[in-house]
């Protein structure tokens, strides 16, 4: 695969800092090394002996002059004879050694130059002891090892080449190099992987594969890329729904304007086999004009509510009076087909919304009971405030609906009672659904007990509810 311009930022500033903080590191190890060398150069005396180890060694001893005294002292001192450490002269101020060692004046004034010039940590220490007596405390150059015969353990003739050879000093450098270079490339490789992975899903769905997805090719991530691919996820499925409903609704509007066409075409043939039927023929095509008319009208009604509406007049009404006006004109067409309607209206529901809209919503909820309700029976409206929504509530008494299908009946072209609409479209609910919705509420369906179903829509009455498409 090959890599994006993403992965080579990430990579080059990954690798820039890694190599920006190891030569300030390296600067000040370097920094101080310098430091320490131009030190112990200036301090240097040819007669007294320096280094960290003799540095030590004098530190030591003047604690324990300082905090045990002179007896503890010497006590260390024959310690050391002992362990061949190198011989520690201490001489008080007339220039005689503790231990009655013989030391020349040339090195005791050294000494003393030293330790008057040199640093509290230094090999050449001044310290008073506890009865108030000041001692100089040093190593002479010669006294390092007093008592070893022949060459020191770490010499070696200029031509031996039988050790270990000196290590390289680019070896740290080379090293450093090798181990940013590889993290970089591992951390940046680690960023810009699930990032190609969400490029390619994208490019497939652009392509028209929706049932792309990419969650199971981010692995254990948990991180915000993990999370985006989640998002791109639930985006895809969403699209995979909207387009297969889409699809769904083409196919049943090609199948809604073939029956009608098809009954148009055959009254417009049977018009010209029988002239004398003319009368009879146009008004057959008359109602198929008007049928098909209203299907269009209420498939653009769907369209509008799904591209979100934004034509549509917003206006201050009172839902339960606009409740109580639709449901007393749905009473005289259920008398008319031998059925009753009751409506139960309380409270205040003022709210700003677009009007035409709710209208449509709840006549298609009021007469979808009225149209589906038994004869003889009576569909019960009831409409109020409550709990900070308005609800209007539809109960009819008819044959209900398969569990299965309470969400489906929302659903354009829906075909309940074995495949066949009593009357219509199957477009009322769904137009409702939309319209609800776009008021921010909810409509939902649910079987009565008895026999029948229940309608009921929410409509939030808060400020600010109104969805502007």
């Amino acid at each position: 695969m090959r890599l994006g311009r993403l992965f080579w930022k990430f990579f080059f500033a990954f690798w820039l800092t890694l190599l920006l903080a190891g030569a300030g590191v390296g600067a000040a190890v370097w920094l101080h090394h310098q430091s320490e060398i131009e030190r112990l150069s200036l301090a240097r005396d040819p007669a007294l002996a320096g280094g960290p180890r003799i540095a030590t060694l004098v530190s030591a001893a003047s604690s324990v002059l300082s905090h045990g005294g002179v007896q503890a002292l010497r006590g260390l001192l024959a310690e050391w004879s002992q362990e061949r450490a190198p011989e520690l002269f201490v001489v008080d101020t007339s220039g005689k050694d503790l231990l009655g060692r013989p030391v020349t004046a040339e090195v005791v004034t050294a000494a003393r130059r030293r330790a008057d010039s040199d640093d509290p940590r230094g090999p050449v220490r001044l310290i008073a002891s506890p009865d108030g007596v000041l001692y100089l405390l040093f190593i002479p150059s010669d006294g390092r090892e007093p008592r070893r015969i022949g060459p020191p353990q770490d010499f070696r003739p200029p031509f031996d080449r039988s050790g270990p050879p000196e290590p390289d000093p680019l070896l740290p450098v080379v090293t450093g190099l090798v181990a940013s270079l590889a993290f970089s490339a591992l951390l940046a490789w680690h960023l810009s992987k699930p990032i190609r992975h969400l490029r390619w899903a994208l490019g497939a769905v652009a392509d028209g594969k929706l049932d792309t997805r990419v969650r199971q090719l981010m692995g254990s991530r948990r991180d915000e890329i993990s999370d985006l691919g989640q998002d791109f996820d639930r985006m895809a499925q969403q699209l995979q729904s909207l387009v297969g409903a889409q699809r769904r609704l083409l196919h049943d509007v090609s199948h809604e304007l073939r029956s009608p066409l098809a009954r148009l075409q055959a009254a417009i043939g049977l018009a010209r086999q029988d002239p004398a039927k003319l009368e009879a023929t146009l008004d057959r095509i008359e109602r198929e004009a008007v049928r098909l008319d209203e299907l269009v009208g209420q498939l653009l009604t769907i369209a509008r509510l799904d591209a979100g509406v934004r034509d549509a007049r917003e206006e201050r009404i009172e839902l339960v009076d606009l409740a109580a006006a639709i449901a007393d004109d749905a009473r005289f067409e259920a008398q008319v087909r031998g059925r009753e309607l009751s409506f139960d209206g309380s409270g205040d529901a003022e709210v700003e919304v677009r009007g035409e809209l709710v209208q449509r919503a709840f006549e298609n909820v009021i007469r979808n009971g009225v149209k589906y309700t038994g004869e003889g029976t009576t569909v019960e409206v009831r409409a109020g405030a409550e709990g900070g929504n308005f609800v209007l509530r539809v109960a009819d008494r008819g044959p209900g609906v398969p569990q299965a299908d309470l969400e489906a009946i929302f659903e354009p072209f829906y075909r309940g009672l074995n495949g066949q609409a009593a009357s219509g479209f199957g477009l009322g609910l769904a137009i409702a659904k939309r319209a609800v919705a776009a008021h921010g509420g909810r409509i939902v369906a649910s079987n009565r007990v008895g026999g029948g179903l229940v309608v009921e829509v929410s409509l939030p009455l808060a400020a600010g509810s109104l969805r502007k498409g």
